[in-house]
């Protein structure tokens, strides 16, 4: 399987990173395109980018507001959506995407798989200067022991958002 290309503004200031596009993702060619999955609730609520927008308007206000979306992984093998699955996972050049976008101040990462395939394939982002990596709590809906209202307190409080 491979992944998406980067949806990224001009000058972003943040980099979400989600840890490969779930297979409703992958079909439908669109970050976080599961339903179920509260990305988009998440981003009304810190950034106040209207999750019921056509995506394409979701995305061109996101890059307004300085946020870029990619995965970790560029590509893998996966039965179905779970992360917990992947095998022959193929990274992203995630610090090329950072020279080529020297306004990234925070790189936020979308649950831990994110996390674990980051700190696997390109330790070296958490000691770039000036580029802060924040771990967050996952949207998906497999992570059910949190609330959407506490994932979106979560994420305005990383944000610095009262």
């Amino acid at each position: 399987m491979t992944g998406l290309l980067p949806a990224a503004g001009r000058d972003p200031r943040v980099l979400i990173l989600g840890s490969f596009p779930s297979v409703a993702s992958l079909q439908a060619g669109e970050y976080y395109a599961n339903p179920r999955n509260a990305f988009w609730q998440v981003m009304e609520g810190v950034f106040g980018v209207p999750a019921d927008l056509p995506y394409e308007e979701r995305l061109g206000l996101l890059a307004e507001k300085g946020v870029a979306l990619w995965d970790v992984l560029a590509g893998c093998t996966r039965e179905g959506s779970s992360d917990a699955s992947i095998r022959d996972a193929r990274a992203n050049d995630i610090p090329g995407f950072l020279r080529d976008h020297p306004t990234v101040r925070t790189v936020a990462l979308n649950g831990r798989a994110a996390e674990h395939w980051l700190r696997r394939v390109h330790p070296g982002v958490w000691e770039i200067p000036g580029v802060r990596v924040l771990p967050l709590p996952s949207t998906s809906p497999a992570n059910a022991r949190l609330s959407v209202e506490e994932k979106v307190a979560l994420w305005r409080a990383a944000a610095g958002k009262p």
